[in-house]
This record gives C-alpha cells, sequence and structure tokens, in this order.
C-alpha cells in the first residue's frame, strides 16, 4: 500500500510516501523552489518522492492532505458572529481553504494522462492537528504515550492533548484560534523587531543574552488555566484574522499582532536594523521563560490526567528546543520524543500516518530516528557537474577524505560538507552541512563573516558521537535531530567555545553511528586527532533554503568563503581555484 502525504497551500509545503507504512522519501518544496517556508502545492516534491519510490501518481492508493476545512466548523461560524469585522479575512481565508478543496486539479501538474476521477476517490483530508499529532507518536518508539501539538494556528486549532496506544489516537482536549502560544511568541517576535515568518527563533536564540526581568508582566498577557490549558488577554492583540495572513507568490506572511495597548505596556516597537538594546534582551528572555512556563503548564497537567511517563511533541512551537530540553526534569514526564520535522513540513508525514494507523488500524512500523529521506547524488553525477563547471577537484577513498576534512577543520578552515540524503526538517544533521572546528573561539564570528552573514547573538550547534554526550553534557538523551539544548559541563565549555551559548548550553546532534556513518566516521577522525568527539555543525546555505543539489551547494562555496567543499567523495578546495 503506499501513501502519499501532503502539506499543502500551508507554509513549509511538502510531500512524504509511504510503502505499507515505512516511510520512503520526505521533503519540503522550498528545497526545489529555493524559498524558505514556500507555501504552495508541492508539486516538485510529489514528483521526487515518486521517483524514490518507483512509481506513479496512479499507483498510489491514497493521498493525504493535512488540512480539513470541515473541522470545527460550527466554531469558527460562533467565531465569526461574535467578530463580524473579521468576515473580509475569513473569505481569504476560505479561497485559500478552497485552492485546497480543489488540490486534486493540481495533479495535472503531476502526470497529465492520470485518471481524475480515481484520483479524487484517493483525496483523504486530515485535520491540521491530528497529523502533527500522528507525526510525533507514531513515528516515535513508545507504545503508548501522551501527545502535544502546538503551534500558530491550523484548522481553528492551535493547541491539542491527546493520547496515544498503539496504533490510535485519542484526543483529549483543545483550544480554538486565535488563542495560541505560537501567535503569543509571534507577537512578541514582531515587536522586538523580528518581522518575517519564521523569526521566533532568532527570540529563542537573543534570550540568554538577557535576564527574566518582566516575567510577570509577559504573564498578564496569559492566563493559566486550572485545566492545564491557556487563555489570553484580547486587548493585547489585533486579532488574527484581522492582522492578516496571506501567502502571497506562495511565501507566507503574518500581519502586526500585538495591538496599542500592547505597544503601552512593553514600550515603543523595535524596527528591525535598530541597536538591540537590554531591555530587549530581558524581555526576550522574560518571553521565552514564560513559554517555556506555559509548557510545562500543560504537561503537568497532560502527565496528571494520563499518568503516562512518555510524551510526544509536534507543531511550531516543538521547535523551541530550549524548552524541550527542559520537559522531562519539569513535568513529570521521563522520555520524550519530537519528530525532525515538528513544524508544518511535518504534517505531509503525519497525515499518511494517522490514516494508516489509526483510520486504517493497521499496525506501526519501527520508530524513526533518521531524518535522511531527501535528494542524494552519486559519485559519477557529482564529477560531472564538477566537470562541466570547469571546477578542479579530488576524488578520495573515505579513509582519506576523513583524514583530509580533518585536517582542514583543524587549520582552522571552513568546510561544506555534502553527504548522503538531504535531512527532512529544518536542521541541517551532517547530510547538508557547513563544518567547522569546536575548539576555534573564533569560529563563529569566521562564519558570521565568511557565510552565514547572520545575527551574532545565534549559536551555532554541537553535533557530537553519541557515546561520549554525558562527557560534555550535563544531562543524555539520544537527540538525533538537534531538537534539544542541554546545558554543557563547565569544565568543558573553554574547551569547545565555538558551540557554547553565552548560558553554557548548547543545541546538541547526538550522532549515531548505525545512522549517520559517514559523519559519524569524520567526527570520530577529528576525535582521534583532537581528543574531541565534536564539531560545530551549521545549515549548508546562505540566507536561502538548505542546498539540495550539487550545484546548489557548488555556488554557495563560490560565491562565499568556505575553505574547502566535499560532495561525497570529491573535494575542491578554495586554494586551488
Amino acid at each position: 500500500m503506499y501513501i502519499l502525504g501532503l502539506n499543502a497551500y500551508h507554509a513549509d509545503s511538502s510531500a512524504a510516501i509511504f510503502r505499507d507504512g515505512e516511510m520512503i522519501a520526505a521533503i519540503e518544496e522550498e528545497r526545489f523552489t529555493r524559498i524558505k517556508h514556500w507555501a504552495g502545492f508541492p508539486a516538485q516534491a510529489i514528483k521526487f518522492c515518486l521517483a524514490e519510490a518507483g512509481i506513479s501518481i496512479s499507483e498510489v492508493n491514497y493521498i493525504t492532505i493535512g488540512r480539513d476545512p470541515s473541522a470545527k466548523l460550527g466554531n469558527k461560524l460562533k467565531y465569526l458572529l461574535r467578530n463580524p469585522s473579521l468576515f473580509g479575512g475569513a473569505v481569504s481565508r476560505l479561497r485559500n481553504s478552497r485552492q485546497v478543496a480543489s488540490l486534486k486539479d493540481e495533479f495535472r501538474k503531476i502526470d497529465p494522462k492520470v485518471d481524475y476521477g480515481e484520483i479524487r476517490k484517493k483525496i483523504k483530508n486530515i485535520e491540521h492537528h491530528r497529523s502533527h499529532l500522528a507525526s510525533a507518536f507514531f513515528a516515535s518508539p513508545f507504545d503508548e504515550a501522551a501527545i502535544l501539538s502546538i503551534d500558530g494556528s491550523g484548522d481553528f486549532t492551535t493547541t491539542m492533548i491527546a493520547r496515544g496506544k498503539g496504533n490510535k489516537i485519542n484526543v483529549i482536549d483543545s483550544i480554538d484560534f486565535p488563542i495560541s502560544c505560537g501567535l503569543f511568541y509571534t507577537a512578541f517576535t514582531q515587536f522586538l523587531g523580528f518581522p518575517h515568518y519564521g523569526d521566533e527563533y532568532k527570540v529563542m536564540g537573543l534570550a540568554p543574552y538577557g535576564e527574566p526581568r518582566y516575567v510577570e508582566k509577559v504573564k498578564n498577557v496569559l492566563q493559566f488555566l486550572p485545566n492545564g490549558l491557556y487563555s489570553w488577554n484580547d486587548e493585547y492583540f489585533v486579532q488574527p484574522t484581522k492582522a492578516g495572513f496571506s501567502y502571497d507568490n506562495n511565501v507566507p506572511s503574518v500581519g502586526n499582532l500585538y495591538s496599542e495597548k500592547f505597544a503601552r505596556e512593553f514600550g515603543g516597537a523595535r524596527k528591525a536594523g535598530d541597536e538591540l538594546t537590554q531591555y530587549h534582551k530581558d524581555l526576550a528572555a522574560s518571553v521565552q521563560r514564560v513559554t517555556e512556563e506555559l509548557i510545562f503548564h500543560i504537561l503537568q497537567h497532560l502527565q496528571k490526567v494520563t499518568g503516562l511517563k512518555n510524551v510526544c511533541v509536534a507543531g511550531g512551537v516543538a521547535q523551541n528546543s530550549v524548552a524541550n530540553g527542559k520537559i522531562t526534569s519539569a513535568t513529570g514526564f521521563e522520555k520524550l520524543y519530537i519528530p525532525s520535522a515538528g513544524h508544518d513540513a511535518g504534517i505531509s508525514m503525519g497525515s499518511a500516518l494517522y490514516l494508516y494507523n489509526h483510520i486504517l488500524g493497521m499496525p506501526r512500523s519501527a520508530p524513526v530516528y533518521s531524518a535522511y529521506t531527501g535528494s542524494r547524488y552519486s559519485n559519477d553525477e557529482i564529477e560531472s557537474i564538477l566537470n562541466s563547471n570547469g571546477v578542479k577537484y579530488r576524488r578520495l577513498d573515505d579513509h582519506q577524505l576523513y583524514e583530509t576534512v580533518a585536517g582542514k577543520l583543524m587549520e582552522p578552515g571552513v568546510v561544506g560538507w555534502f553527504t548522503g540524503r538531504a535531512e527532512f526538517g529544518p536542521r541541517a544533521l551532517g547530510g547538508r552541512s557547513i563544518l567547522a572546528d569546536p575548539r576555534n573561539a573564533k569560529a563563529k564570528e569566521l562564519l558570521n563573516l565568511k557565510i552565514k552573514r547572520r545575527e551574532n547573538f545565534r549559536p551555532f550547534a554541537p553535533s557530537i558521537l553519541k557515546e561520549f554526550s554525558a562527557e560534555y553534557f550535563t544531562r543524555t538523551d539520544e537527540v538525533p535531530f538537534m531538537e534539544k539544548v542541554f546545558p554543557i559541563r563547565p569544565e568543558k565549555r573553554e574547551l569547545i567555545p565555538a558551540v557554547t551559548h553565552v548560558d553554557g548550553t548548547g543545541r546538541l546532534q547526538t550522532v549515531d553511528k548505525n545512522i549517520s556513518p559517514r559523519y559519524y566516521a569524520l567526527i570520530d577522525t577529528f576525535r582521534k586527532k583532537t581528543g574531541v568527539p565534536i564539531l560545530l555543525n551549521t545549515s549548508f546555505n546562505e540566507n536561502e533554503p538548505i542546498v539540495n543539489t550539487p550545484a546548489e551547494a557548488l555556488n554557495c562555496f563560490l560565491r562565499t568563503q568556505m575553505d574547502m567543499l566535499v560532495l561525497e567523495n570529491c573535494v575542491v578546495e578554495r586554494n586551488s581555484l
């Protein structure tokens, strides 16, 4: 049985394909369009998935869409009746919903010869947050777990809690739009001068530079409820529907969410490019602290209600790796699973799993610990690209490759590393990464100067061999998708300054030999030379989606100042150009 899952006409559009419950491929459309958070129909991602499965669209048994316009219809109508001035915005969103409803017509772009009557019969709409729940629980190693989906909004829901057991998910409760932890965080993100869709991670990175002096003031914006859920004070927000969600040219954007009262209470909004004062840093720290307390509030209640020790979390707020690193110590849960694509790209994967497991009642497959489901290229294909561009290179065997790259990193040098399949999700995990020596105190400035050109308060991440994590971090866990931040042991911080954030933490990735054999081998070679089982890892891009093809990697290398480019076993050095 083949199931094609889609996230379409929504931010982070994507496709995923399953054969008998096993994920064969999954990828975001932005990797092809080269537009961050692309929100249209994932035509190229679908073609990629079908090619990886070796089938045509007519051979797919089901097509799931992680969006259900009919979900909570009564609640939507009540909301509109209470807020008639928002009718115009609702019409705009309805127009987008109609695009989704006519999605089947888009398959003409995939194969104009298919029988569209048959395609229509295969399409199943799966509610947004149920898709999130499924992406986490059905991919987890747990037979039974509590589940939280929490984000900005989707299908008129912003937060959903549930209990998963075997191949079923039982929803316990939910919070209706517009009350939203995700939109709460977005409002402060905009206020702090980061206006673009997806900028919330910048506030998380800024927070450790401040002190949470305004926690009580920020808490006035929210209401923590006795039932483990929450509400908010409407006076602090512009109604999100009135503020406006747009997908002009398939690029998602959100209008200004904070109200005049908000601005009066928290001072004038910072404009993009203005100086970041200590007040801004302290406010970021306070917002991050309150967000953590809200997540823990929900999960503490969920743990008491379910009595379970395992928890799965998905949704955009699940990308808050700082909060994730504290969940098991703050909530009563002992084990936590978060998928590699916890954000909306994971909707494609989750909608397919919800249909396969929950609706069709099929048995679950092995847990998912690998995010390597994207594009891949052979050495021969890479050599053809390099030769056609007149680029000098060396093709090395694996042992020579690891020795050469480790030596370059120690010089110190910056290396673009392109190997195996691309990662599904927002994190580079050793498939499409830029690497540096974590011992180099100047590596962060070097990377920002040479390549990334991003805010200097944002940290870089440590990839560590799994078996050494307890030696370097005060807490240990499997963190395959770089989804948790843990404190680095005080005695190790001076040894790895390039990956130690200002508060002494690191957003780690534990590298497993069986999941990432080539990346593991490179780090291990570096360890044997330096005694340090860690590399600095950041995504292979320059203010664009992560590179998807060897040609894109080469172009990024040529327009930046990386010292070495590795494309599988082919090595290009700056000084040989």
